[in-house]
């Protein structure tokens, strides 16, 4: 792995942590301002808008800027933005409408740091298939283990000791993260398009996605996968309460067993690349997924749903690992924020589908309905992509990208200069 990459997953491990500790002080914070439930969904609702409203958008603007500098912007921008619940809260002025602002802001700048990085690994690894399944299992595991283990019980603890601790240290995580990426080595800009409007730009980044049948079967599995997995978290909780008695603290723990699958499930999905080929460990993490949601919906007790939910976050670890890592791997670099941006705003776009499908099925129905149609949804959305990501199809375009080739850096381009923004 080169040099560059450990600064940047201790970034982004380190803004990790910061985001799990703001996404369990947030909400709280707002507890303490309000118990009315739906300003309590704003809140919540507030940070996923800008996938919806701009992440094409966003994805065409991150084609168009220099991606290290992307980052490293929206990330002090994001520390910057922190500071002002943390004064709001010193001063006795916090209030919902603010925490919705800031909320949204703040996936804003989660939109252009996460596209442009996604963007920027390739560049950095060349586009190495190997490398780049190394890379996300690394991430995605260092992910996982911050904003799922360690960082909401920190934000809870630093929320005890002041509202305004947990943003402040979340704004700390977030200059770190600044820091460490303006150190990143500079990556090939890619070639200047011809002269078009932004929203041309973002259209045609779109198609391709939806012209080009793996890439398609790659952004589908996350979309109709956020429609069940959604469907799933809207009623797991009182699944988990009325039918298998489990307590508080012992939904926590049922959680913390799908966390600890999905970090093995990232660990070894080189792995099962590697034995099954990507197209086919593809096609079998997602079975895996769909037959595990089946047996959480007739598990009899505690035990066998934590078992179920491991197995499905193991799933969802190693297709997050693969899926991504392959798309890295054959997208073009002058395509990569469009084609990142679109696949993640379909699957932001499908969650409250899910959502409002679990609970319609479970009020019609019976609490277990969500779960039963999820997990048949699941294996629906394997078998209609099974053929678009097979391996004959993989390996093609993993051929067709490495004759490609990609581009060396400019010689102007040293790893310290920087080029401003152009925004239209």
């Amino acid at each position: 792995m080169p040099a560059g990459f450990g600064r940047l997953w201790t970034a982004q491990t380190i803004s990790s942590l910061g985001d799990g500790v703001t996404h369990a002080a947030l909400p709280l914070l707002a507890l303490t301002l309000t118990r009315d439930p739906m300003a309590l969904a704003v809140v919540t609702a507030a940070g996923t808008l800008p996938w919806l409203l701009f992440g094409v958008l966003g994805g065409a603007l991150v084609d168009r800027w220099d991606r290290r500098r992307t980052m490293w912007v929206a990330d002090t921008a994001r520390a910057v933005l922190l500071g002002i619940p943390a004064a709001a809260v010193v001063l006795d002025t916090l209030s919902i409408p603010l925490l919705a602002a800031v909320a949204f802001l703040l996936g804003l700048g989660g939109l252009f740091f996460d596209t442009a990085a996604t963007a920027y690994l390739p560049d950095l690894l060349r586009r190495d298939p190997v490398l780049l399944e190394r890379a996300n299992s690394r991430l995605r595991g260092a992910q996982t283990a911050m904003s799922g283990f360690v960082g909401p019980p920190a934000g809870s603890a630093l929320l005890a000791l002041g509202r305004a601790v947990p943003l402040l240290a979340d704004a700390v995580s977030f200059l770190l993260s600044a820091l460490l990426v303006r150190t990143l080595p500079a990556t090939p800009q890619p070639a200047p398009e011809a002269r078009e409007s932004l929203l041309r730009q973002a259209r045609d980044g779109a198609s391709y996605v939806f012209r080009d049948r793996l890439l398609l079967g790659l952004a589908l599995r996350p979309a109709v996968g956020n429609i069940a997995f959604s469907a799933v978290a809207t009623v797991l909780a009182l699944f988990a309460h009325d039918r298998l008695g489990i307590d508080t603290y012992g939904f926590g723990l049922l959680l913390t067993a799908e966390a600890a699958g999905g970090l093995i499930g990232a660990g070894i999905a080189s792995r099962l690349g590697r034995r099954l080929g990507t197209g086919t460990a593809l096609t079998c993490t997602a079975a895996v997924e769909g037959l595990a949601v089946l047996g959480l919906a007739a598990a009899p007790n505690p035990y066998a749903a934590g078992l179920a939910l491991a197995v499905c976050g193991a799933g969802m670890g190693a297709t997050m690992v693969l899926g991504p890592s392959l798309r890295q791997a054959i997208v073009p670099a002058h395509l990569m924020g469009r084609v990142a941006s679109t696949s993640r705003m379909l699957a932001m776009c499908a969650a409250p589908v899910g959502a409002f499908l679990g609970g319609w099925l479970a009020t019609a129905h019976d609490i277990r309905t969500p779960l039963y149609a999820a997990g048949l949804l699941l294996l629906a959305m394997t078998a209609v992509t099974a053929s678009m990501t097979d391996n004959r199809r993989v390996e093609a375009a993993l051929r067709t990208a490495a004759a490609t080739g990609s581009p060396e850096p400019p010689a102007s381009q040293e790893s310290g200069s920087e080029k401003a923004p152009e925004l239209l």
